[in-house]
């Protein structure tokens, strides 16, 4: 793992965390953490304890110009080496020569459900690769009830299997901010008004299209409104669509270009841990009409800070926000944009949606994962 380049979102964001309070609350197994060279030193401070050993897979830089086999083989011998009684892969990810107890996280299935979504190099590579790593697994780890349905349904596996283990979040983001604080914030990303917010990365999957032409409805149906002038703070309102650019881009270019809104659409790229608090907190209401989560940590980042969330009744945000949020049929941009302006004329829904989101992004823990995740390891090795 790489905490420097991961400990800000998805799977690094994952991997630092459950290797944080693993350590946090097991002092009794040895630990060995494998990273690769281009870890800072000072980076691995945070992990050095009596029952940890950190590691370096060599020859990293050079394992793109490496056969796939040699590599797999490679790696293998590293880990067959430290006598593992168990590994654990956070990603879909295992050497094919290894024969060791072996857990994987499994973080969703989207390239099986919505294959034209992905680059088409990495969907043969991986519908190749997954069900062998699958297979060779003891334990699979699965981050919601969803992932492992679809995990059930598209490969037969058995409930034995696979173990639920939610995400946690942060204390950090039960964290109120000051007045000042997202002043700030706002005036270093150029946010000048009321706003509401998306947060992920910009491509297909994330269904920004549809959230831009949401907006527009929304903006054009609160002009006519008569509710307006007793919700003037939504009237001109900016909507941030905070991440950094991923595939297909051009596509989410071209129609803010086209937006007769483009002025208040604003693109403030990949957001550093250290700005999120405040740029949560400032926000009106949190949009995210993904297509397809295995989680959706951006929803419960949003609910613990009191942020009113939209979000799909689809896959695994129905059962993260659990009544929580105004859930959308994601592929209706009609939908999306009447949730937008239900939202912003009753107060009372907000409030509503507000504390019941604080409530319920408490029940995520990251030191219950790793004690649930602890487990499975135990599991896995008595196999």
């Amino acid at each position: 793992m790489n905490p420097e380049k991961g400990e800000g979102a998805g799977i690094g964001h994952y991997t630092y965390q459950l290797v944080r309070h693993l350590l946090s609350i097991d002092k009794k197994n040895t630990y060995i953490l494998f990273f690769d060279r281009s870890v800072q030193k000072k980076r691995l401070a945070k992990f050095k304890q009596n029952n940890v050993f950190i590691r370096f897979f060599p020859f990293v830089q050079y394992s793109r110009l490496m056969p796939v086999g040699y590599s797999h083989f490679l790696v293998s011998a590293i880990l067959d080496r430290e006598k593992l009684d168990v590994f654990h892969s956070p990603v879909f990810s295992l050497p094919s020569s290894y024969k060791g107890n072996s857990v994987i996280t499994v973080h969703d299935l989207g390239i099986y459900k919505f294959p034209e979504l992905y680059l088409k190099e990495n969907v043969g590579r991986l519908k190749r690769d997954i069900p062998r790593i699958l297979k060779q697994a003891r334990k699979i780890i699965a981050v919601s009830n969803s992932t492992a349905r679809d995990l059930k349904k598209i490969f037969n596996l058995s409930n034995k299997k696979i173990r639920v283990i939610f995400n946690g979040l942060d204390k950090r983001f039960f964290k109120k901010e000051t007045k000042t604080e997202v002043k700030k914030i706002k005036h270093k990303y150029g946010i000048k008004k009321n706003y509401f917010l998306f947060l992920g990365t910009l491509d297909p999957r994330k269904n920004i299209v549809q959230v831009i032409s949401a907006y527009e409805q929304f903006r054009n149906k609160l002009t006519h409104s008569p509710e307006q002038s007793k919700n003037y703070q939504f009237f001109d309102c900016q909507l941030v669509l905070a991440g950094a650019k991923g595939t297909r881009f051009v596509k989410i270019q071209r129609k803010i270009s086209l937006s007769k809104y483009k002025k208040d659409i604003i693109l403030p790229g990949y957001i550093p841990a250290d700005d999120l608090n405040a740029l949560f907190a400032g926000a009106d209401i949190f949009i995210f009409p993904s297509l397809h989560e295995g989680f959706g940590l951006p929803v419960i980042e949003a609910m613990a800070k009191g942020v009113p969330v939209i979000t799909s009744n689809i896959s695994s945000m129905p059962e993260i926000a659990k009544g929580v949020a105004l859930l959308i049929d994601p592929y209706n941009v009609a939908k999306i944009a009447q949730s937008m302006y239900n939202l912003s004329v009753d107060r009372d829904l907000r409030r509503k949606l507000s504390i019941g989101g604080r409530k319920r992004a408490g029940k995520f823990c990251w030191r219950k994962c790793a004690r649930q995740t602890l487990g499975v390891y135990k599991e896995a090795a008595a196999i």
